[in-house]
């Protein structure tokens, strides 16, 4: 792995929705601060083996419609200078069972491309976190799926990655960052292209490892305990692009048409509590 992804890697996971411009951010605790603090109290330590981060509750979500409850929709604002559109929650929507996020060409505030995002009010500990998803193509942009906690919530920066850098379809960036340190990337081939066909990315978080899975078939590991999240984090998907992260991400490119990241399922699976969908990761592996 070069010194040129590490670095812009970490560059980009910085400015996450949680750091956006002060003014933003005390405007968004305005409209949500109660839900953001109802999530808090209904943190609760579920039974399981090794629970000791508190953690919501497991939950399945298969897009027959889109539960306000559960997603909060980033809109109105961006995560810093090197992000070339604008949340725009005209950019999220729900259609035959598939939540589309979007990104093309509409001016918005300071900004000439529009973006989606979305993001759980809830946070969650020890498990299993799924997602089936299908990525679009084009260079300089990144189609997210992740767990992330940060300041802005008043706990450390820790992480956990699956990005598709859509220059190259052909594989995903696994990553995660405790207390904002990161380096632990690693480059995945995806069978046929992340953008042909819908994929099954998960990773398994435990007291002593963090493993990444893709399609069922383990492609990364952590053990080192200097490495391993501990704190409980909310689940992200994202669609963006940059003008400027060129060495990572590739040369923006104006696609010149509407292109979009669409979750099919995304489940989390508490530490020992049984599967709950029969294609579940755990249902598998433990």
């Amino acid at each position: 792995m070069s010194s040129d992804l590490k670095t812009t890697s970490t560059m980009a996971t910085r400015a996450k929705p949680s750091t956006h411009p002060a003014g933003h951010a005390d405007k968004r605790l305005s409209t949500v601060g109660a839900l953001l603090l109802a999530a808090l109290g209904c943190l609760s330590t579920t039974p399981s083996l090794a629970q000791d981060i508190p953690s919501s509750p497991s939950f399945v979500d298969d897009f027959k419609s889109f539960d306000r409850a559960r997603w909060y929709v980033s809109d109105g604002w961006n995560n810093g200078s090197h992000q070339n559109c604008t949340w725009s929650k005209g950019q999220v929507a729900v259609s035959d069972g598939v939540l589309s996020l979007g990104f093309e060409k509409q001016k918005l505030k300071d900004r000439d491309f529009a973006c989606g995002e979305v993001q759980t009010k809830q946070r969650f500990g020890y498990g299993t976190y799924e997602a089936r998803i299908k990525t679009d193509t084009g260079s300089g942009l990144n189609a997210a799926f992740f767990s992330y906690i940060g300041p802005s919530d008043k706990q450390p920066w820790d992480e956990i990655d699956f990005e598709v850098l859509t220059k190259d379809t052909s594989k995903v960036q696994v990553n995660a960052y405790i207390d904002g340190k990161g380096k632990n990337e690693k480059l995945v081939p995806v069978a046929g292209g992340a953008e042909t066909a819908f994929n099954d990315y998960a990773f398994v978080w435990q007291k002593d490892s963090l493993r990444w899975y893709l399609n069922g078939q383990l492609v990364n590991t952590i053990t080192d305990p200097a490495k391993l999240p501990t704190h409980a984090q909310k689940i992200f998907f994202s669609l963006w692009g940059s003008d400027t992260m060129k060495g990572w991400m590739g040369p923006f490119a104006d696609p010149g048409r509407k292109v979009t990241l669409q979750i099919e399922r995304v489940a989390f699976t508490a530490l020992g509590q049984p599967c709950q969908f029969p294609e579940s990761l755990a249902c598998s592996v433990k």
